[in-house]
């Protein structure tokens, strides 16, 4: 077990939510809740390393965030190769990875009748697997140095039934055991282990869905309490809080950020 930290002073607000020094591998990283989070690493002093499939939109990402932030183009299914990804983000950002966000998915629009196995198999590989293989491939580095935090993007369809996406909530549900079980394995070793469970969340591909539909943005807005959409950076806030020293006695939680929508009626 060990040691107990000392104590953050009362005074000490900026350094209890400061990043400073840790390096951040964000899958998914270059739109969305991935930039998002992004964002507000990049604010509070964390180097951040996003890796996705696409290099444009990676690009305008890192062109955007600054010298602070780097992009590795890999498709994380290829689950083989994740522990040469973990090395190439560390040579890059001359800093090993201390923080790991598994936030890279995949959806499908469906109902579970013509969901093929295929299919299910396909979003169980980006969402869990991959995640696991990214997860497998940091930790030790981190056990060895006695600190680390690994965050999951979940989703409040792991709250809620949501119909026509069984094999997304399947995968985002999965998360739960993984966070508590990496928690209780590797709490006493110093490496933390989180996720947040976004509601919906204002992007252009949400609007564009909802300007669509009108009944169902009438929904969606009547279904929570706050009668709006959440912005990528309110989670990225929270994912701040989650990897920061504020957060240090917080471990093994599923975390709502979700403007009440799954407490709501």
């Amino acid at each position: 077990m060990l040691p107990a930290p000392s104590p953050i002073p009362s005074s000490g607000f900026t350094t209890a939510f400061s990043l400073d020094g840790e390096t951040a591998l964000i899958t998914g990283g270059g739109t969305g809740i991935g930039l998002g989070i992004a964002r507000c690493f990049v604010a509070v002093g964390a180097r951040v390393l996003l890796v996705g499939r696409r290099e444009v939109e990676l690009a305008s990402a890192c062109a955007e965030l600054g010298p602070q932030a780097r992009y590795i183009v890999q498709d994380i299914t290829a689950t083989d190769a994740a522990p040469i990804l973990v090395d190439r983000a560390a040579r890059l950002t001359e800093s090993p990875v201390t923080i790991l966000v598994n936030n890279a998915g995949q959806h499908l629009k469906k109902s579970a009748v013509d969901t093929t196995t295929a299919e299910f198999q396909s979003i169980l590989l980006t969402h869990v697997l991959a995640a696991h293989a990214l997860t497998r491939a940091v930790l030790p580095a981190m056990l060895e140095r006695g600190a680390g935090n690994i965050l999951f993007t979940s989703s409040m369809a792991a709250f809620m039934g949501v119909p026509l996406v069984s094999a997304y909530s399947a995968a985002k549900s999965a998360y739960f055991g993984l966070v508590r079980t990496l928690s209780a394995e590797v709490a006493g070793q110093g490496v933390r282990v989180n996720a947040i469970a976004p509601g919906w969340i204002e992007s252009a591909m949400t609007r564009r869905a909802l300007d669509a539909d009108p009944e169902r943005k009438k929904k969606v807005l009547g279904r929570t309490p706050m009668g709006r959409l959440g912005s990528p950076e309110d989670i990225g806030h929270a994912a701040v809080y989650l990897c920061s020293p504020a957060a240090r006695f917080v471990t093994g939680v599923v975390l709502p950020v979700d403007g009440g929508a799954s407490i709501g009626f």
